[in-house]
C-alpha cells in the first residue's frame, strides 16, 4: 500500500464543529448521502451533494468551495470517499465529520426533521438479507441458487473490504432515493449564492 491508500482524512467531532458553526465562522458543510437520507434530517445550513453525483462533477464543484470544508455523512465511510475524491482535485482544507450525521444527533445538536425515509445501509441489509434468503430457501427446489446467496455473501464481503457498496450505488439511483432538486446545476447555483452572501 502507498501513503495515499493509508492517509486517513482529517476529522472533526460533533462538539467542535457545533462550536464552529456557533461562533459564526462555521465551514461549509455538504452532505454527501441520498436525497432522502438528506431530506430525512440533515444539520441546519449543510448542501446536499449526493457522493455519486460530486464524483462525476468534483472538478466543477471544485470551482465553488474555496473555504473550509467539512463532509457528512451517515457514519464517515461516504464522506471519507468524498474526501479523496476532492483532494484529488486539489481542494484543501478537507475534514470528515467524525461518526457522521449519527455523532452529531447523539451530541444533541441541532437538527433539521423532515419525512423520514429508510437511509441507504438499512435498505443494503433489507434487499441484501432478502435476496440471500429467497436463494436460500430457492435451493431446497432449485440447489444452483445456493449460488447466488454465495455471490452476494461474496459481495457484502468486498464491500466491507474496499469501504464500498455497489448494492448501494446501485440503491442510490432509484427514485425512493432521489430529489426533485439534486442535479449540479441547483447545487453549483447554490454554492455560487452563499459565497456572495459570505462575501
Amino acid at each position: 500500500m502507498n501513503a495515499s491508500e493509508t492517509a486517513r482524512p482529517a476529522t472533526v467531532d460533533a462538539i467542535e464543529l457545533r462550536e464552529l458553526i456557533d461562533s459564526g465562522h462555521g465551514p461549509r458543510l455538504l452532505d454527501v448521502r441520498t436525497p432522502a437520507e438528506f431530506e430525512t434530517s440533515h444539520i441546519p445550513g449543510s448542501y446536499n451533494v449526493p457522493l455519486d453525483l460530486l464524483r462525476e462533477h468534483r472538478q466543477e464543484l471544485r470551482n465553488h468551495l474555496d473555504e473550509d470544508v467539512v463532509l457528512v455523512c451517515r457514519t464517515g465511510a461516504r464522506a471519507t470517499q468524498a474526501e479523496q475524491t476532492l483532494a484529488g482535485v486539489g481542494l484543501p482544507n478537507l475534514k470528515v465529520l467524525d461518526g457522521g450525521i449519527m455523532a452529531w444527533q447523539a451530541a444533541n445538536a441541532p437538527i433539521s426533521q423532515g419525512a423520514p425515509r429508510w437511509d441507504l445501509e438499512r435498505q443494503v441489509r433489507l434487499v441484501a438479507g432478502s435476496i440471500v434468503l429467497v436463494s436460500v430457501l430457492g435451493s431446497v427446489f432449485v440447489p444452483q441458487l445456493k449460488w447466488v446467496a454465495g455471490f452476494i455473501g461474496a459481495g457484502l464481503t468486498f464491500a466491507a473490504v474496499s469501504n464500498t457498496c455497489a448494492m448501494g450505488m446501485m440503491l442510490g439511483k432509484l427514485p425512493y432515493n432521489r430529489g426533485a432538486n439534486c442535479d449540479v446545476n441547483t447545487i453549483v447555483g447554490q454554492l455560487r449564492d452563499s459565497t456572495s452572501g459570505r462575501g
